[in-house]
């Protein structure tokens, strides 16, 4: 018997839980179950975080939750709970299964079977924004090497335990080449350790285009946190609905099983909605549990109701479904459906343990770390890069001199076209000659300079090179 959390959340979310729990129930699932409120009456009451002290004690202590779509109440701060679960309890992979059920669910992608695993804790989703100038805001993406290695290596690992035949890498590197670009090298490093599994690494935009067009071409696909949040919404709809999706967010020690869609205020109540997507991050649940066996049976009888042509209001289509029915009814279904296999639909069959065992990360040798520069970010509402530049050469010191501005990445000085439109938001870079070392009093002088002289100087990044290598990005069009 394994203890879980559960919470039923907000909008759809109580009724598409109860639907859940009573499938699970009646196939056998040995669980007991311990609820916590999440969500909007939480934030409501003051607490900004949608989840109270308490409830984080039991989802710790049970290490698995099974969490029904929240809302989060628009402006005012409110923390998004999902994220800040995924992080506090380090649940670094997304697993989200997209799978035709052509023909009963409309889609123009019958073959369909694509699983994208997705970088849960990291990237832009480490929240970390600032104003800086009038006009310009920002947004840091954080990649690591060990969040890299952790996701990639589990993609690996789940393609050859689900007897996956390839692995598929999507990034920005042509343009993002530091942090992106770290993620494709570690890819290609892991890929090297699975010989019996095809790699391909694709650009994200033309990857996107191909998995719209011809999703049938990947397998299992991994990317950092943005893409993989965005292109899992676009392929659960292609396969004909984001309603039939659930995901898994996998850790360490935790676990959390969700749909993929949200609360749905608008259907609350009515006793209509889908409860297939929590059901199959039930599914995914029951396997990570090693309750493989009631899995299979829940999955098998969901497949044979939906071949049946037993459809609720989102999936219902004359000509193709037999009968329109709700929540309970739906579920009701499925329970008769149980010990059952559908007939044109494929049946499923899974591994016994859906429990990954990763290598522990190993940190790699520390490199030599030599300081090369400083790029310094200025507020400054002029237009002229000539006229700044002449405002910073005063600041150049025996062995830093003013090289590059860029203005949105793009270089403005020297030789800049007047044509590029420029905001007040200016990086400054100001880098060693010959590439000798420095120390950090050498850019403690410039700013002093440049305090002296009045220049709003707002945030600073340091220039480094590891064992010889430059590690930081040039300007557009440098």
């Amino acid at each position: 018997m394994t203890r879980i959390t559960i919470a039923k959340g907000d909008g759809i979310g109580p009724e598409i839980m109860d639907a859940t729990l009573k499938i699970l129930f009646a196939a056998g699932a040995q669980i007991e179950t311990d609820e916590i409120e999440v969500g909007e009456q939480v934030y409501r009451s003051g607490n900004t975080a949608g989840i109270a002290s308490s409830s984080w004690d039991i989802i710790r202590k049970n290490k698995v939750f099974l969490k029904a779509p929240i809302t989060t109440p628009q402006g005012g701060g409110y923390k998004s709970l999902n994220v800040t679960t995924r992080k506090f309890l380090g649940l670094y992979a997304n697993i989200r299964p997209c799978i035709s059920l052509h023909p009963y669910v409309k889609t123009k992608h019958p073959v369909m079977d694509v699983v994208i695993i997705r970088e849960n804790e990291e990237d832009l989703y480490a929240g970390i924004e600032h104003q800086q100038t009038d006009e310009v805001v920002q947004c840091l993406k954080l990649i690591s090497r060990p969040g890299c290695e952790k996701i990639i290596r589990y993609a690996f690992e789940y393609a050859k335990q689900q007897n996956r035949k390839k692995v598929t890498c999507f990034t920005k590197d042509n343009i993002m080449k530091q942090t992106d670009g770290l993620f494709h090298k570690v890819f290609d490093e892991i890929a090297l350790e699975y010989p019996q599994l095809e790699n391909e690494h694709w650009i994200i935009d033309i990857g996107a285009a191909k998995l719209a067009d011809t999703p049938e071409y990947f397998d299992v696909i991994v990317m950092p946190n943005l893409y993989g949040d965005v292109l899992s919404d676009v392929a659960a709809q292609i396969t004909g609905s984001v309603g039939l999706a659930g995901s898994a967010n996998i850790g360490e020690s935790c676990s959390m099983f969700e749909a993929i869609h949200g609360s749905a205020p608008r259907r609350a109540g009515q006793g209509i909605a889908n409860p297939s997507g929590l059901l199959q991050g039930a599914i995914m649940m029951l396997n990570h549990i090693n309750q493989s066996a009631v899995a299979e049976r829940i999955q098998n009888a969901w497949l044979k109701t939906i071949e049946e042509g037993i459809h609720t209001y989102d999936i219902y289509k004359e000509g193709t479904s037999k009968k329109k029915v709700g929540t309970q009814d739906f579920a009701d279904a499925i329970i008769s459906n149980l010990g059952k296999t559908p007939k044109t639909l494929k049946s499923v069959r899974y591994a016994a343990t859906a429990q990954l065992q990763l290598k522990p990360y190993l940190r790699p040798a520390t490199k030599i770390k030599v300081l090369l520069g400083v790029d310094v970010f200025v507020h400054w509402s002029g237009t002229d890069p000539n006229l700044l530049a002449q405002h910073l050469l005063p600041l150049q010191t025996d062995t830093l001199e003013l090289t590059m501005i860029t203005n949105r990445g793009i270089k403005v000085w020297p030789e800049g076209f007047e044509e590029t439109f420029c905001t007040d938001h200016w990086r400054c870079r100001f880098k060693t000659k010959s590439n000798r070392t420095i120390n950090k009093n050498e850019i403690i002088q410039i700013l002093q300079q440049a305090e002296r002289a009045k220049i709003d100087t707002i945030k600073t990044e340091n220039l480094y090179s590891f064992d010889g290598i430059p590690a930081f990005s040039l300007g557009q069009g440098q």
